[in-house]
């Protein structure tokens, strides 16, 4: 068991760095990147440390919400505090419906959060390969069982689910301003979180390991399903960061 645990820290990368400091649906078609315009300067949201390290490729401002709505929407509103025009919501996301798999890439064009439903701006994501035919559900918790996330997809026809689009949405809302969500699937539908993801989070975004040694070793039936997320992880974050390179390398000079 003990061989298989610095493996593990694949399922959680924001363990290996500290978080920012604060301040049938189509897939993406990531070749199709596109540049903002300097008159606007959009901030980027993440829930995790490491999603912020493939976000700061884009060029832009990025806040960390530590992996809740919460945090999200502080996050958000301290973008919108230092003056971005837009927001982005970044990241991975969990799967709702069967068909998307570890590592596709989406950019949603409906957010549903709370019974509101908003609409993703299609200039901004233009930047980002295009509107998805996909809606996104801000979530209040992770959707941790195959089962919760097959009733959460019958009561809300959502495509995915995170715990940041919702409150981004809600915030540019609130500010007038344009958002969109660019995330890539995580965990697919049929797919059971193991115990030790669900609490490992500090309120960071990063990992506490003595969290996952404990729950590891108090039920070593979770090493097998969390290598399986391990995998799925590295494969979405592998997507993100193709997109993230491709962006800052077509980057006009100057």
């Amino acid at each position: 068991m003990l061989s298989a645990l610095p493996r593990l820290q694949d399922v959680f990368p924001a363990a290996r760095a500290r978080p920012l400091p604060q301040s049938s649906p189509r897939q993406c078609e990531p070749n199709r990147v596109r540049h903002l315009s300097e008159a606007g300067r959009p901030g980027i949201v993440v829930g995790l440390a490491a999603e912020a390290r493939i976000a700061t490729r884009f060029g832009y401002p990025v806040e960390t919400g530590g992996g809740t709505s919460a945090g999200a929407e502080a996050a958000a509103s301290r973008l919108v505090d230092a003056g971005a025009t837009a927001l982005i919501s970044f990241g991975l996301a969990g799967g709702l419906d069967p068909a998307l798999r570890p590592g596709e890439v989406i950019v949603p064009q409906t957010v549903l959060s709370d019974g509101v439903t908003r609409q993703a701006d299609r200039s901004l994501a233009d930047r980002f390969g295009g509107l998805t035919t996909h809606t996104i559900l801000g979530g209040r918790d992770i959707a941790a069982t195959a089962v919760g996330k097959r009733r959460i997809q019958g009561l809300t026809q959502a495509h995915a689910i995170d715990l940041e689009s919702g409150a981004v949405a809600a915030t540019a809302a609130a500010h007038g301003l344009p958002f969109v969500v660019v995330r890539a699937i995580c965990d697919p539908a049929e797919r059971d979180l193991p115990p030790a993801a669900l609490f490992a989070l500090d309120p960071g975004g990063a990992i506490a390991p003595w969290r996952v040694i404990r729950s590891v070793f108090g039920d070593p039936r979770q090493i097998a399903p969390l290598l399986a997320l391990a995998r799925d992880a590295r494969t979405a974050r592998t997507a993100l960061l193709r997109l993230a390179t491709r962006f800052e390398a077509e980057r006009p000079a100057g």
